[in-house]
Parts: structure tokens; sequence; C-alpha cells
């Protein structure tokens, strides 16, 4: 089985599920070199060989992997894009859960964990909007002893706990149709919810 860790920075997300469950595969992607190497590194030097990097535009996705071939994708701390001109980007936008329907398997699952209550609220109108189904639904994850899973910390998680922010986590699956991506002109149009005017 394989899984993603999306926009993975140092890795620390990829690196901690490789370890508990050494049987799977994990690949961490981003498009920035110098944020992977360093996981990387530890991946080589604890010889951890079901790991993997890979440095691409996340958006490009279904045009690396094969189709079917991921079982879970994780979202882990994503640049929220606060900006309404930027919701196109947000990595739990409908562009992008195209890309993820693509190479998902059936019924395959998607994690979100952030520390921006914006995003979390975005995501879950957009989840809603597109009739996906939500698995897990948890708007502070260390209100309570967190499972292991999602016990796991990565290095900025560790700084919005310091500074007192609240861990929120949603886990879903896709429907097997998605709604049609908007055009420009109408998704500007479209106010979300918690963005300031």
């Amino acid at each position: 089985p394989l899984t993603l860790e999306l926009a993975c920075g140092k890795g620390d997300y990829t690196l901690g599920l490789a370890c508990l469950f050494p049987g799977d595969n994990f690949v961490g992607v981003d498009i920035k070199g110098n944020r992977i190497w360093k996981g990387a590194r530890i991946a080589l030097d604890e010889r951890l060989e079901n790991v993997a990097f890979l440095r691409a535009p996340i958006d490009q996705l279904d045009r690396l992997l094969k189709p079917g071939s991921v079982q879970q994708i994780w979202i882990t701390f994503p640049d929220p894009f606060l900006r309404k001109s930027k919701a196109k980007k947000r990595l739990t936008h409908l562009r992008f859960l195209h890309v993820y329907r693509r190479v998902l398997v059936p019924g395959g699952k998607i994690s979100l964990k952030t520390d921006c209550a914006e995003l979390y609220d975005y995501t879950r109108e957009v989840l809603a909007e597109c009739g996906c189904e939500i698995i897990r639904d948890i708007p502070d994850v260390y209100r309570e002893a967190p499972d292991v899973v999602l016990g796991i910390r990565t290095f900025y998680e560790q700084m919005h706990l310091q500074n007192g922010r609240t861990i929120r986590y949603l886990q879903f699956t896709l429907p097997e149709t998605l709604p049609p991506v908007p055009s420009k002109k109408h998704e500007n149009a479209t106010p979300v919810s918690g963005e300031g005017a």
C-alpha cells in the first residue's frame, strides 16, 4: 500500500508513518528540494526502505502516478492561502480533489491536519458541497490523548503547540464523481466563510 504526504516539508509525517507501518510504502511530496533533502537524509541514515521523496507540483500527481495506486493521502499543515484570490491554491480546493480522485484507490482516505481554523472550516464546506464522506472530524486533537498516528508531530506542529494553537483533523473519502471545477470568474464570486472583508 502507498501513502502520500503532500507538501511534506522535511517529511516528518512521512518518516513517522514509515516507522509505524514498515510493511507499507510512503512518499513525501514537495516542490522544494531543500525541504525534502532532510527527510531523505534521515530515511537513508535510518535505512528506512519503505520511504521515498518526490520533488513535484502536487497538481501534477495524476501525471506522475498510476490511477488508483494510492491508498491514503496526508495533508499536514499546508499553507492555508487565506486570501480569497488564492483559494485555488489550497490543497483541499476542488481542483486538487480531482487530482486526488484520479490517483486514489476507490474509498481511499484523505487526512488533513492543520492549526488553521479557516482552512478547517473551508475544507468542511468543500466536502459538504462535493458530497464527500467525513470519517473523522476532530476540532481539537490534543484535547484528549491522540492515537499514535495523530500523535506524530511535524516541525511546524511543535511550533504551533508551543504557541498555544489548536490542532484540527479531518479524514474523508471522495465520492465516485466530483462536481466540475468552477470557472475562475464564478470561483472568485463565491465567498468563503471565515475570510475577512
